[in-house]
């Protein structure tokens, strides 16, 4: 896309402000309007509108809550140039223990993005001491794709009726096999892309924060808001950073059903069903027979395959290795 043809660019997840100053200084006089739940992100961007005066448009609110907050703005259908969505936890969320995201760092166990601007929302605290047994059990599974959703369950289950689960590293170290959800020698048995240990609490976690934050229903909600809000031409960049966000998107820009079952080739089923058996959940590359029958789709796809980073740049950034990027342009 032209540079000179950015007007309004929507970064609709602002965090610590780093892409959307990259955009405000490589782009001469373009508007970023700057969207974020997090309240803290928002004090950020009022900051950043400050230095640059005029430019930045600052936004409190959730993408569900989008399609009420952006008129105010005065943007409507085709006002948007481009959009960019980085989704999932922040690195400004995670290197803070009091905000409960971080499994390495002790801290309440909240995993709210929106902090205290809804009291009445559950935190992870009230999930882990509530949810029944089973529903644990199914929300570990449905969210974190979790192979051990019943150990950890009845775990987590054994604990709180003994003491109340209200810290990130005692909920942890209970996942971790202290309740006999696994030996404590398998604590770092996991292991990412570079074969470095990964917590066994890892998709414990993310399912936690998935699921209080409502993540993948807003996700959905803020692609919809993209699509309605980007002019004819318009490009939408999208980073995910686990499969069920990937998934999501990939099928949103194909123009699927996201109420149905997502349709398999013969080769994804068979890989699927070695996932169940490895524990691996990475994304087939898009075959030919997929990318039949999207000429009526409101996007094209600007590559057939997944972006991920390069070695370097996962040896730079560690929190880079699970990233994938799609773009599409809007019709």
């Amino acid at each position: 896309m032209d540079s000179k043809r950015l007007k309004v660019v929507l970064d609709l997840t602002f965090g610590a402000g780093g892409h959307s100053k990259a955009i405000l200084q490589s782009v001469p006089g373009v508007t970023v309007v700057a969207v974020d739940r997090d309240p803290r992100a928002f004090q950020l961007a009022q900051h950043l509108a400050q230095e640059f005066p005029g430019q930045v448009k600052p936004v409190l609110g959730r993408f569900s809550e989008l399609d009420n907050l952006l008129p105010a703005l005065g943007l409507g259908p085709g006002d948007v140039d481009a959009a960019l969505l980085d989704a999932g936890c922040s690195s400004m969320q995670m290197d803070t223990a009091e905000r409960g995201f971080s499994l390495s760092k002790d801290g309440p166990l909240d995993m709210r993005m929106d902090g205290d601007r809804y009291p009445d929302m559950p935190c992870a605290t009230d999930v882990v001491n509530a949810l029944d047994q089973q529903a644990l059990a199914s929300v570990l599974a449905a969210y974190g794709e979790e192979r051990h959703t019943r150990k950890i369950a009845a775990a987590i289950a054994q604990a709180r009726s003994v003491y109340r689960i209200n810290r990130t590293l005692q909920l942890a170290s209970i996942v971790a096999g202290k309740c006999r959800a696994f030996p404590a020698s398998a604590l770092f048995a996991r292991r990412d892309r570079l074969q470095r240990p990964s917590h066994v609490a890892t998709k414990t976690f993310q399912a936690l924060r998935i699921f209080v934050n409502d993540e993948l229903n807003e996700l959905h909600a803020g692609l919809h808001t993209v699509q309605t809000l980007l002019r004819p031409k318009g490009r939408l960049c999208v980073l995910t950073f686990h499969s069920l966000e990937d998934r999501l998107v990939k099928r949103f820009i194909r123009g699927e059903d996201l109420a149905a079952p997502p349709r398999l080739s013969i080769r994804q089923r068979a890989k699927a069903r070695r996932e169940v058996v490895e524990g691996e959940c990475e994304e087939e590359e898009e075959s030919e027979e997929e990318e039949k029958g999207l000429e009526d789709t409101y996007w094209v796809i600007l590559q057939k395959k997944v972006m991920k980073p390069s070695e370097k740049e996962v040896q730079e950034n560690s929190r880079a290795r699970s990233a994938k990027l799609r773009t599409a342009v809007r019709r």
